[in-house]
């Protein structure tokens, strides 16, 4: 075998070291140093396979790149890995301007309404609703926040209403104290919920297959979280499940919608826990929300003088949904 290789280095120009000789039947892999003693006539009747590279392969690999090229190469590895972003058709924009929420309404009376409004944005753009939207075609007018004290009695409590089929979703997005908001996910399942009543106004076998559906489909779609992660700890609330709550109590129509209030109406009224207000058209609520924000502004300015502005809202008793 050392004959055999000598011959290999001076033909091929392989050197010894860079040799392995595959050797059928039972023999097996030869590696160097090769033996004298192992001789040729005994290997009569086998195969002798020879693995290794050439000096000019092995030059190839070994040789070290110029910094040209290693930057070069850095920058294809980081084109490659971006993903591929095309424009969206026609259609897809037409969609996303149609299957949507078209107005975001947080209450100016409460505080911090701009973090509600932030809350109600993340709904509005969670890949997840705007694939289920899209696909069962909702268009909702209004989605707005619903002020837990005016919707708790001791009996119950409400996550989320739907009047009209989609002209106003009001969903429950703060604590009963006021002091946090509740889980992302949890409210993000009360607006699944709640779209289903887009469709189904009672809590028959279809609606709950329609809300299991968009549920799933919402789940699937999330590829910012893939449907498992937590929600920004700004809007985690760790104390408040929402295992004691149920979604409403049906789709409602007719009458006047109110934040809270009552209903002019006489269909599927909601809980009379609502209060006392009177009732506001869409277009006169929305009136009287950048009436408020406009109020809020001047006495911030005046603040210095007046000792500045403050709301309060008090809640008492234990969550319900409707």
């Amino acid at each position: 075998m050392s004959d055999l290789s000598s011959s290999i280095d001076s033909t091929l120009s392989i050197p010894p070291m860079n040799q392995k000789y595959m050797i059928t039947p039972k023999v097996g892999l030869i590696k160097p140093p090769f033996s004298s003693s192992l001789s040729l006539s005994s290997l009569r009747n086998k195969k002798i396979v020879l693995l290794a590279p050439t000096s000019s392969e092995l030059a190839s690999v070994s040789r070290p790149d110029s910094p040209r090229t290693r930057v070069a190469n850095k920058v294809s590895l980081i084109k490659s890995a971006a993903p591929v972003r095309s424009r969206p058709t026609i259609k897809q924009a037409h969609d996303l301007a149609t299957y949507t929420f078209h107005t975001l309404l947080p209450l100016p009376y409460l505080p911090n309404p701009s973090k509600s409004l932030r809350f109600l944005e993340r709904l509005r753009s969670d890949p997840g609703i705007i694939s289920a939207m899209s696909k069962h075609k909702f268009s909702v007018g209004v989605l707005t926040e619903m002020n837990p004290a005016e919707h708790t009695t001791h009996e119950s409590r409400t996550l989320g209403l739907n009047r009209n089929r989609g002209e106003v979703i009001e969903l429950r997005l703060r604590t009963d104290a006021y002091d946090g908001y509740r889980d992302y996910k949890i409210i993000r399942k009360t607006l699944c919920h709640e779209l289903a009543h887009n469709v189904f106004g009672d809590h028959d076998r279809n609606f709950w297959d329609l809300t299991n559906q968009i549920e799933k489909e919402v789940d699937a779609n999330d590829w910012k979280s893939g449907g498992h992660a937590l929600s920004n700890q700004e809007f985690y609330n760790p104390s408040d499940r929402g295992e004691d709550g149920h979604a409403d109590g049906g789709g409602w129509t007719g009458g006047d919608f109110v934040l809270g209030g009552s209903l002019s109406g006489d269909s599927k009224t909601p809980p009379s826990s609502r209060g006392g207000m009177t009732g506001l058209s869409r277009r006169d609520l929305m009136a009287q929300a950048a009436e408020a924000r406009m109020q809020q502004q001047r006495r911030a300015e005046t603040g210095a003088t007046s000792g500045g502005v403050g709301s309060e809202a008090q809640g008492n008793g234990e969550e319900n949904s409707q």
